[in-house]
């Protein structure tokens, strides 16, 4: 049976920024593959470190900051330390206070890049001492541009 309804999986291609994240030993659960949650962890790293080096700014000092509202994971083949990582980003939705990140970790292999999952982070930005809704700092906005993907069809 032929299933014309299921997207393809993306590929490295589809991702404007591969950003770097390397495996490391504590990742390992006691059944000898990364924990779950450590996945979050690879996509959280590698969105603020990309915002860090694109902006030349620390986020954390900007007078709004991003909180995650929401996210998702889903796993497509384990990872073990030591693989080496390139995290997939890109911007489904960017909006005045809230930023929609399409995320996907890969596995370098010999000569490829073999997914290994696809997340979803949605950032709000809120005032950081308030923790009130205000727009997104615009050296974010104009960094996360260059994330936004828009769907040919």
């Amino acid at each position: 049976m032929k299933h014309d309804d299921v997207p393809a999986l993306p590929t490295a291609a589809d991702f404007p920024v591969l950003w770097p994240v390397p495996t490391r030993w504590a990742d390992n659960d006691h059944y000898g593959h990364v924990n779950n949650v450590t996945y979050y962890s690879y996509f959280d790293t590698a969105v603020n470190a990309w915002l860090m080096a694109q902006t030349g700014r620390d986020i954390r000092e900007l007078p709004a900051i991003g909180i995650v509202a929401e996210t998702s994971c889903k796993y497509l083949s384990e990872l073990t330390f030591p693989d080496s990582l390139q995290v997939g980003l890109s911007i489904e939705r960017l909006g005045n206070r809230s930023i929609v990140y399409a995320l996907a970790i890969f596995r370098e292999g010999e000569d490829t890049l073999d997914l290994a999952a696809l997340g979803r982070f949605v950032h709000v930005y809120v005032d950081a001492k308030t923790r009130k809704p205000v727009p997104i700092p615009p050296e974010i906005y104009n960094a996360a541009t260059l994330l936004v993907v828009t769907d040919a069809n």
